[in-house]
């Protein structure tokens, strides 16, 4: 059976990302979140931490998958990021999935003083000695990794957790370049694809790039989630649907300045996007950015369209790729917003 078999074959798994700007929320939203039938719910990072939402969510639910999507790897050791996913998978009663990204080298030099090099060898290391933590943890066997940036040998009983009750977590890491991508194929549960994606970006660099890792590996591309974090376009109504799409054309522009983001640009035949917006940038002429944000180029990174169009988008966007979807609407942080794509997608 091929891998295209394998996914077409698979049920759907829908997740959200959950807003952080308001911490008192966290009680309510993971569990309307649960109720409306989403399959995982992740945090993120940005002006909070990812991790408190997440202890605060397993207090208030019961069966949906919790995560983070994602934890700033490279701001953390790997002893820090172990405790807090041994725990976090303790509290949630099996639950959690510690997702990891690696952030741009300014914000981790200058932002949280950390050093920054090699980062797709630097995220493998990390998932290697967070794994080996656990497993000394697990299984009581003595604590001794040694690699290229990080070193632990040493624990003892005052600090060993021991065994956890629900197992060791998942691991999903979070990338763009090819290379960053092998590296979940080669060492992850699960991938994280960054929302600046389109239908042609995930057949020529996502999938070979996990299948590379996968190999290095010695196992199959089908052993690892690939998670399509996929911008929806929609609206309730015409001005709604307006709304939705000046902001992700905005939010393109954004990205549009990241050096990352534009061989994804690229493929879709907007080479000069990024040149132009960083130079607009320089010059802060923020608002004018969004001009140059075409329907068309939306249209290939988002799925666009009234809310009885999306399910089937959504699928024409990912057969054959993967049926692990992650909704992304920034401008609708209402959780219900998607109520009806949830239920469709997981009814097959």
């Amino acid at each position: 059976m091929s891998e295209t078999e394998n996914v077409s074959n698979q049920p759907w798994h829908v997740s959200m990302t959950v807003p952080t700007d308001d911490l008192t929320e966290e009680r309510t939203i993971y569990r309307t979140l649960e109720e409306i039938g989403y399959d995982r719910a992740f945090s993120f990072e940005a002006k909070h931490g990812p991790f408190v939402p997440i202890a605060v969510a397993g207090e208030h639910t019961r069966s949906i998958e919790l995560g983070t999507a994602v934890a700033i790897a490279f701001a953390r050791a790997p002893m820090t990021l172990a405790n807090v996913g041994w725990d976090l998978q303790t509290v949630t009663g099996g639950r959690f999935t510690l997702g990891l990204g690696s952030q741009i080298r300014r914000h981790i030099e200058q932002r949280f003083s950390m050093p920054w090099s090699h980062p797709a060898d630097r995220m493998r290391e990390i998932v290697h000695a967070v794994h080996a933590i656990w497993s000394a943890w697990e299984n009581g066997t003595p604590l001794d990794f040694r690699g290229d940036f990080y070193t632990h040998t040493r624990t003892i009983p005052a600090f060993d957790p021991g065994p956890n009750p629900f197992g060791p977590p998942k691991i999903f890491t979070a990338g763009v370049g090819p290379r960053m991508t092998a590296v979940a194929g080669e060492v992850a549960d699960g991938f994280l694809v960054h929302p600046v994606n389109s239908r042609r970006s995930l057949q020529e660099v996502t999938l070979p790039a996990i299948q590379l890792g996968a190999a290095r590996a010695g196992r199959g591309a089908a052993d690892v989630e690939i998670v399509c974090v996929t911008i929806v376009v929609t609206g309730r109504d015409e001005a709604e649907l307006t709304r939705s799409r000046e902001a992700v054309r905005e939010q393109l522009a954004f990205y549009g300045t990241t050096p990352a983001y534009a061989p994804v640009f690229e493929l879709e035949g907007y080479g000069d996007l990024h040149p132009t917006v960083k130079g607009m940038a320089r010059e802060n002429r923020w608002s004018e950015m969004g001009a140059l944000i075409n329907d068309e180029l939306i249209d290939a990174i988002a799925v666009v369209g009234e809310p009885q169009e999306i399910v089937a988008k959504l699928r024409t966007r990912l057969e054959g790729i993967s049926r692990s979807v992650s909704l992304v609407n920034n401008r609708a942080p209402d959780p219900a917003h998607f109520e009806s794509v949830v239920t469709a997608l997981r009814n097959g």
